[in-house]
């Protein structure tokens, strides 16, 4: 069910769908709701939220410069006013939203899948955000929000207490390295690199995703034979 909130003065359209516990979807930047069709079946047992962020989908665009910030704000008041606390599922833009919002407000995120994002805007492979001559509109102000944004750190990681998964392509836009920097920051997470895909995964390989999405958002971490990382610390 199709509706609208008003997110800190922008009229946020939102998608609304099926029962169950709390789930929200943070689509990728420059996309809309539509983006998560391959992975609604599988999160059938999931009440999902799925809201287009400002500029993006049905939201309208706002006066002055874009940021993960000023999203993840937006995500924020639509956590404590429509959802409640809640897991992230975020793609590209959207996982880099969810996890300003999660180091913002912890206590609102349950859980965190974070897929083809990056805490620093030097975590893009080189040439994937393109130069702002020539590109007008809101393309400018998402492409100039790009080069500046998000600018996390890792001591902003590792102070996040929430368990994460995440993903990436093996030849995605993201840099591998720079993914497994984000898992190794992060205290309680967990990575998956998914191969023969790139930032395009949760369409290229739906199946072998949205299984390692759902087992994460379900269960509980198995105990491992030969911990290293998650040794414990006796």
């Amino acid at each position: 069910m199709a509706s609208h909130i008003e997110l800190n003065g922008v009229r946020t359209w939102y998608d609304e769908r099926n029962e169950g516990d709390p789930l929200v979807l943070l689509h990728p930047g420059g996309a809309d709701a539509q983006a998560w069709s391959p992975q609604l079946d599988a999160l059938k047992n999931f009440h999902l939220y799925l809201p287009e962020r400002r500029g993006h989908g049905h939201t309208p665009d706002t006066e002055g410069p874009l940021s993960h910030e000023l999203m993840a704000q937006d995500t924020i008041a639509f956590l404590e006013h429509k959802s409640g606390p809640a897991p992230l599922v975020g793609c590209s833009d959207g996982a880099t939203v969810a996890l300003v919002t999660a180091v913002r407000r912890p206590d609102l995120v349950n859980k965190l899948v974070l897929v083809c994002g990056v805490f620093h805007h030097d975590g893009w492979a080189p040439g994937v955000i393109p130069p702002l001559d020539g590109l007008t509109g809101f393309e400018a102000k998402l492409t100039a929000m790009h080069h500046v944004s998000p600018a996390l750190t890792p001591d902003d990681l590792r102070a996040l207490p929430n368990r994460t998964l995440v993903m990436v392509g093996d030849d995605d836009e993201v840099r591998l390295e720079h993914a497994i920097a984000m898992y190794r920051a992060l205290p309680d997470a967990e990575l998956a690199v998914v191969p023969g895909t790139s930032h395009g995964l949760l369409w290229e390989k739906p199946d072998l995703c949205n299984g390692m999405i759902v087992d994460f958002l379900a269960n509980d971490p198995v105990p491992t034979f030969a911990p290293i990382r998650r040794r414990s610390v006796t």
